[in-house]
């Protein structure tokens, strides 16, 4: 009688556990349990890198604490080892490296230089060949390090409270080729700054929601493209050890998408992959028309560097998450004041080979720049029905926002000497142009520009024109540079700007 009740107790309770669980299958497989409250990660791929992004999925709101929705925080590769009787996500330092084929050569540089564990897990069980962990304790911790920086910022003294904390399943999701995971974090303590008192409603308990993907890296056909301190490009670097003593240590590549022709014997040809940019569902109208059409001018840059119908943009697909890898963005982004835009990448440490172009843009922007115009034209003694002018102005720069921001996520540097070249390139920061016509009255006609630059044209040849080999590649990327020159292009960068503060 006894034993019977135990194992029917023992039975419902399988097949409740059972019940309850909630299974993902992708790059990664995983299930919850609402028993247990475990996330339990299956690892398949022990001692494979991959790469891990972590983010904001919601933000705080104050431009000046730079905490925003859709933020990207740390992009690195990682790595699950097994070390007795524990599962360790490790990041191998890939800024000290020797590429060679000599083993040993390549072991005395990596053992070097200290790695780091981002986490250590216990193995909840084995199944043939496989790892269980319980991946939840990560997802707890400040990966963005909130705490930390609002500290720094003197907004006062927090810590994770994880009482307050839940995963947050309307962002967990299984791909083939990425995971991602999503956690509501509240961290508690002593609000002292009038930053975060102005935008949390109880400032002692901040609460936001953190992203996390364990994301496939790419193959190993892509190839990186050297950088040159004149081609506009942002760049990514590391040392190699084993580079000859005549050669620089110093290995710099540029950031880019990949992008192949589908013919490329063709001068201009269709391409395998197009980059497709989609915009965020929340962004309203008329500014979300301007943002597209802003974006969309860089296809007439990629027709220059040899491609057809090579880039676009487009609505973002329904039941989409903006921060699906999968997904290039531009994210239309909300503060309580008036804050920078930018232009982020998900890129492969490695090589350099951009996996995700995210944009973030400022709502608030448009306002300021429609009361530049107000301003200018003074038009109080009339109705409050006259704003055209205004609002095309507006809506004009918001399309050069768009075009600049995406540039960065494909690539480009900020080129800061482009408007003493009749607005060279988007990626400068433009003034509006006003003219006066003959009877004394403003004209905000050409206000902004319409298209891409000359300049962007030249640094897309650059980084995305297809080569048959390394010595045509080499031969004619010097030629692009010299042309330039002979063109009479200047580029300033961002280093040189800032700097000498010009």
């Amino acid at each position: 009688m006894k034993i019977s009740v135990i194992l029917g107790f023992y039975l419902f309770f399988i097949f409740n556990e059972n019940s309850n669980a909630q299974s993902y299958k992708g790059y990664f497989n995983f299930e919850f349990n609402d028993t247990t409250g475990k996330l339990l990660l299956t690892i398949d791929k022990l001692n494979q890198d991959f790469l891990m992004v972590n983010a904001y999925g919601t933000g705080i709101g104050s431009n000046d604490l730079g905490m925003d929705r859709g933020r990207l925080s740390d992009i690195r590769i990682v790595r699950f080892e097994k070390h007795g009787d524990k599962i360790l996500l490790t990041q191998p330092n890939l800024g000290f490296r020797a590429v060679s084929d000599n083993s040993h050569e390549v072991k005395a540089v990596n053992e070097a230089f200290a790695k780091s564990v981002i986490y250590g897990f216990k193995i909840e069980k084995k199944v043939d060949n496989n790892f269980i962990i319980d991946i939840s304790p990560l997802m707890f911790e400040d990966l963005n390090l909130v705490a930390y920086n609002l500290k720094e910022s003197k907004q006062g003294t927090f810590k994770i409270e994880k009482s307050r904390c839940a995963l947050y399943f309307d962002n967990i999701h299984a791909f083939p080729k990425n995971v991602e995971f999503e956690s509501i974090l509240t961290l508690t303590g002593e609000a002292t700054g009038n930053y975060i008192k102005s935008v949390v409603p109880t400032p002692e308990s901040v609460t936001f929601r953190q992203h996390v993907s364990f994301i496939e890296l790419p193959d190993n056909k892509y190839m990186p493209m050297a950088f040159h301190p004149e081609s506009g490009y942002i760049y990514g670097s590391y040392f190699d050890y084993a580079t000859p003593i005549h050669s620089p240590i110093q290995k710099r590549y540029i950031l880019r998408h990949r992008l192949e022709k589908k013919n490329p014997s063709l001068k201009i040809s269709e391409a395998v992959k197009p980059i497709i940019y989609y915009i965020d569902p929340g962004c309203p109208e008329p500014i979300k028309s301007a943002l597209i059409a802003g974006g969309k001018w860089w296809n007439q840059a990629f027709e220059a560097a040899g491609y057809k119908n090579a880039f676009d943009v487009r609505e973002l697909p329904e039941g989409a998450h903006p921060l699906d890898v999968r997904y290039n963005m531009i994210q239309w982004v909300h503060r309580s004041t008036r804050g920078w835009s930018y232009g982020y990448s998900v890129a492969d440490p490695r090589t350099g080979e951009i996996i995700k172009g995210h944009v973030s843009l400022g709502s608030l922007r448009v306002r300021q720049d429609f009361l530049i115009a107000q301003g200018l034209l003074s038009p109080y003694k009339e109705t409050d029905d006259n704003h055209s002018v205004m609002t095309k102005m507006a809506l004009d720069r918001l399309k050069q926002l768009s075009a600049h921001e995406i540039g960065h996520t494909i690539g480009l540097a900020h080129n800061f000497a482009a408007s003493t070249n009749e607005r060279a390139s988007v990626m400068d920061y433009p003034h509006p142009f006003v003219t006066l016509t003959s009877n004394g009255t403003l004209d905000f006609n050409n206000a902004y520009d319409n298209k891409i630059g000359i300049w962007d044209k030249r640094a897309i040849m650059y980084g995305y024109t297809e080569f048959n080999n390394s010595q045509e590649e080499k031969e004619g990327l010097e030629k692009l540079i010299l042309e330039n020159h002979s063109m009479g292009l200047r580029f300033l960068t961002d280093e040189d700007a800032r700097s000498l503060g010009s």
